[in-house]
């Protein structure tokens, strides 16, 4: 059963402070398509790991990426998500504002690839930024035309993962071409809009000397990233796909070791970037 025959059987229930309604596919389409409503997979308080300080995270569904180490397959379609409304969030991200503003912190969309939601994502992101919290932005950038530039203002940090230099790599590891997301990361910089590298190292297939020099070197030639996170492979999802009945492509990749972290860092620092 597809997906689209499958929410065709039935009606979405929305539940909000204001609401709780039933509507059909059409109507939630409307809906998630004018960005008041959206699909989040879940949120998580007081992440440290998401942007500086102390964050709340949302993740949203929907990706265009296949990555073959994804750790959450269960975000790749939309519609698998839960359907919240950008009000709702934003009221409920108004009991954290005071603590994460002390604890140097703000509000950042992730996902799944958050612009695929992108009027979603902006509705909430401006929201945040209109109570004086701190926006990030966890994107891998194929989608980065969908911002405008006045968009981007809203976002105070971008997240971008850059899966591979190598574009056969690339196609391999996410099924998409790679020069979108380059681009994305070129138009960052001529607006000057601050970014850090995310780069997932995944031993025999990201992990290549020259892979990793052509995202150094292209990274620091653009001027606006102010670090580097090179994130170890780990098969902590695998279970998800298996659960979800498809295929992993890396059940015995290993996590990388101590000595391939730090030479893949060390790749990054002689081209001046701070790593982690």
């Amino acid at each position: 059963m597809t997906e689209k025959q499958s929410l065709s059987k039935g009606r979405f229930t929305l539940q909000s402070t204001d609401e709780h309604v039933q509507l059909d596919e059409n109507e939630i389409d409307r809906l998630s398509h004018e960005g008041r409503w959206g699909f989040l997979h879940s949120q998580e308080t007081g992440s440290a790991i998401d942007g500086p300080g102390v964050r709340v995270v949302y993740w949203t569904t929907g990706c265009e990426f296949r990555c073959q180490y994804c750790h959450n397959p269960d975000t790749w379609k939309l519609k698998h998500g839960k359907l919240v409304c950008v009000d709702d969030i934003l009221t409920d991200l108004k009991k954290y504002a005071t603590f994460v503003k002390l604890a140097g912190g703000g509000i950042t969309m992730s996902g799944g690839e958050p612009l695929v939601q992108h009027r979603f994502v902006m509705n909430i992101l401006r929201g945040a930024k209109e109570m004086g919290l701190h926006t990030t932005l966890d994107t891998n950038g194929f989608l980065g035309e969908r911002l405008t530039d006045e968009e981007l203002q809203d976002i105070d940090l971008v997240l971008l993962d850059i899966k591979s230099w190598d574009p056969e790599t690339h196609l391999r590891v996410t099924a998409k071409p790679v020069e979108p997301v380059l681009e994305f990361a070129r138009r960052l910089a001529r607006l000057g809009r601050p970014a850090w590298l995310r780069y997932v190292l995944v031993p025999g297939l990201t992990d290549a000397p020259d892979n990793v020099e052509g995202v150094a070197s292209f990274v620091a030639s653009l001027g606006n990233f102010e670090r580097v996170d090179v994130l170890p492979f780990h098969q902590l999802g695998k279970f998800k796909w298996e659960a979800l009945g498809m295929k992993y492509e890396l059940p015995d990749t290993p996590a990388p070791d101590k000595a391939l972290l730090e030479s893949t860092r060390e790749i990054f620092r002689r081209h001046g970037l701070v790593t982690t």
